[in-house]
């Protein structure tokens, strides 16, 4: 297992990249700590598998070092540096049988076969292929057969790191939170840094104790899934994380505090000082539809709202709402009644974000 850090690191597919949006890797900071679980998030071509094909040695990055445990391996290819892959679609060999592929990596390494048997059957077990060990590999479903390019990646018990690309796009959407947690539960038995590409929330939250959350070639946040949720440090996360996502407001900063069509609310100063300093940036006010409160007309800081539109989902509601002319939403729970027509709201202190130019203002 090796800490894995990126120094410097920047990445662009254009011979001469002048500007920012030149890059697919902006330039960036970043340590993977030894044995940790780690989720790289974003939307589709944010940078995440150029990311991670870097650190891989796939790619050569445009500028920058990757180091495991200190040590530069930007001129190592892949088989140096110890890394084990699983890609989005499963690499495996069709002609050979599950024990085959899943001994494969152990017997390229010379392996004694006592050793490569223990590792094997202790996988199969793990990844529950005991009862497919000595079928050939093209007799498989495409869920199998992914199951076993997992199983590959996890039987080398010398790897500095195992890299996730999307494992589970080809698999049924029923077995998929067996497998992560599967995953989980490999991670916690061997101590394995892993790092586990995804586009989706639900995967890097229930796989990784740490997710770094990237946007247009950069690491906006990195934090537990809970931090993500509560503390956005970027509208991107903001939007992104929890479903639906924050309510993102445009806000002008007015005498004491700020206004946002014909609302106003008012900052504690220190509030405003902080916001000040940023006058000129883009200011946008956040917070998430389940920190909205129904309120009476009486509230202080109570707002006047129109309902557009109620869904429910079961167990909780999403509230459309009009506020001022601006689309926001509401969490209600199931117990809770459902406003109509013309209705207050507020935003308790406590939840309520700033951002400048996308940036939390801290």
């Amino acid at each position: 297992m090796a800490e894995i850090s990126l120094r410097n690191l920047a990445h662009s597919y254009l011979p001469n990249p002048v500007r920012p949006e030149d890059y697919a890797i902006r330039e960036m900071e970043h340590v993977w700590k030894q044995g940790g679980a780690y989720a790289l998030l974003g939307p589709s071509g944010c940078g995440k598998s150029t990311l991670l094909n870097i650190i891989s040695g796939l790619l050569q990055p445009s500028m920058g070092e990757v180091l495991f445990d200190g040590k530069r391996v930007n001129e190592q290819p892949p088989e140096a540096r110890n890394i084990a892959q699983v890609f989005q679609f499963p690499v495996i060999y069709d002609t050979m049988t599950v024990y085959d592929n899943l001994a494969f990596p152990l017997r390229n390494q010379k392996c004694d076969e006592a050793h490569v048997q223990a590792r094997v059957m202790e996988v199969a077990d793990i990844l529950e292929l005991q009862p497919m060990l000595h079928r050939k590999a093209k007799q498989l479903t495409a869920d199998e057969k992914q199951k076993v390019s997992m199983g590959r990646g996890l039987v080398r018990d010398d790897v500095s790191a195992i890299l996730f690309d999307e494992p589970l796009t080809v698999i049924d959407p029923q077995l998929k939170w067996k497998l992560r947690r599967k995953l989980k539960q490999i991670h916690e038995k061997f101590n394995i840094t892993m790092v586990y590409v995804t586009h989706d929330q639900l995967e890097a939250s229930t796989f990784a104790d740490k997710i770094a959350v990237m946007y247009e070639g950069q690491v906006v946040q990195f934090g537990t899934p809970r931090e993500l949720f509560e503390h956005p440090a970027h509208t991107f996360v903001g939007y992104f994380i929890g479903s639906p996502g924050m309510n993102l407001i445009d806000v002008e900063l007015t005498p004491g505090g700020v206004k946002f069509g014909s609302t106003e609310r008012s900052l504690s100063a220190d509030q405003y000082r902080r916001l000040e300093a940023r006058n000129g940036a883009r200011l946008v006010l956040g917070i998430r539809p389940e920190f909205v409160v129904q309120a009476s007309v009486d509230d202080e800081d109570a707002m006047p709202v129109e309902v557009r539109f109620v869904e429910d989902l079961g167990t909780y509601r999403i509230v459309d709402l009009d506020l001022g002319g601006r689309d926001i939403k509401m969490r209600i729970e199931e117990d809770e009644p459902i406003p109509q027509g013309t209705t207050w709201i507020r935003f308790p202190d406590a939840w309520v974000k700033f951002y400048a130019d996308d940036f939390l203002v801290e």
